[in-house]
């Protein structure tokens, strides 16, 4: 019985593995069959190879993807690419240095604009300079007509009392402004004419004014407001109050319009003022020599006369006979 067994078992298997012979050898061409595996039974290696063959089983290890065709086809991808990219450099430096030219062009012209406006300018300044100098004078000469025509004229002086109250500083540089000076008597002509002026201005009150005389830079040393040295005094002399007694602590004169005597007082008191106006015309002259109808200016080489206004026309000094 186990004999017979076996013989029905071995014949099992050989159908078996016919019919996997025949399975396996399905669409596989005999002459693509290594000869051993014809007659022979399948085995797992012939299985695995018989597939390969077929195509069913991939390689454990699969061959290697195709190389590029062309390595040179790759570097002159490489070479074009760099060469778009430089070639785009090149165009924004282009276009950068026409903007910086472009720039220098601009700047060179608005150079030039400014310098034209620094001239324009200069020659504003000096026009408003000659204007300024223009109407200072004007001022001043409308300062001094108006001193001769309202004030008191004595020869060649004009004095006019300005009832503002002002310091001695201050009351000079007033007098300047309008041509003059702070009143400076020189002598007793000019002292007792300046003094009646001052007191018919003034009556019946008693009141101070400045005069053009100081001893700031000296104690003691009394100067008229134009730097000259005072030679005549009218100084108060009385037993109770004689003048000056104010020492080192006032420099400034003024006179009283009661009287006419002199006071020293302090400078930086305020005070009406008198102004003193030269209506003499100066003709430029660097000769001594000047004709009959012409005086001397006093610490001057110019020559000097009263004003004409029956005409305009000025009297030319005689030439130099030397």
């Amino acid at each position: 019985m186990r004999e017979g067994g076996g013989r029905v078992r071995r014949a099992a298997q050989r159908g078996l593995a016919a019919e996997g012979r025949e399975e396996l050898l399905k669409g596989v061409k005999w002459d693509q069959l290594p000869h051993q595996m014809i007659d022979a039974a399948p085995t797992e290696e012939s299985v695995v190879e018989v597939k390969r063959t077929r195509g069913d089983v991939p390689d454990i290890f699969p061959e290697p993807a195709p190389e590029p065709t062309s390595q040179a086809s790759d570097f002159e991808n490489s070479y074009n690419y760099v060469l778009s990219r430089l070639a785009g450099i090149d165009q924004a430096i282009h276009k950068l240095n026409v903007g910086h030219y472009t720039l220098d062009v601009k700047v060179s012209q608005l150079i030039d604009r400014l310098s034209k406006l620094d001239a324009k300018v200069g020659d504003l300044e000096d026009s408003i300079q000659e204007v300024y100098r223009h109407s200072k004078d004007n001022r001043k000469e409308i300062g001094r007509l108006e001193g001769c025509h309202k004030g008191q004229r004595l020869g060649y002086k004009c004095y006019l009392v300005y009832n503002n109250l002002a310091d001695y500083a201050g009351a000079s540089r007033k007098c300047l402004e309008r041509g003059g000076r702070l009143a400076m008597p020189r002598d007793r002509k000019e002292q007792e004419a300046l003094a009646a002026y001052v007191k018919a201005f003034f009556s019946p009150g008693n009141w101070p004014v400045w005069l053009g005389i100081n001893d700031l830079r000296s104690e003691g040393l009394y100067l008229f407001d134009d730097g000259t040295r005072v030679s005549y005094f009218q100084w108060r002399k009385h037993f109770l109050s004689s003048q000056p007694d104010g020492g080192k602590r006032e420099n400034c004169v003024a006179m009283s319009s009661d009287d006419g005597d002199w006071w020293d007082h302090y400078c930086d008191r305020i005070m009406n003022y008198v102004c003193e106006f030269d209506d003499r015309l100066l003709v430029e002259s660097s000769s001594a020599a000047c004709r009959t109808s012409f005086k001397l200016a006093l610490n001057s080489d110019n020559c000097i006369r009263q004003p004409n206004f029956n005409t305009l026309e000025k009297e030319e000094p005689s030439p130099k006979l030397w």
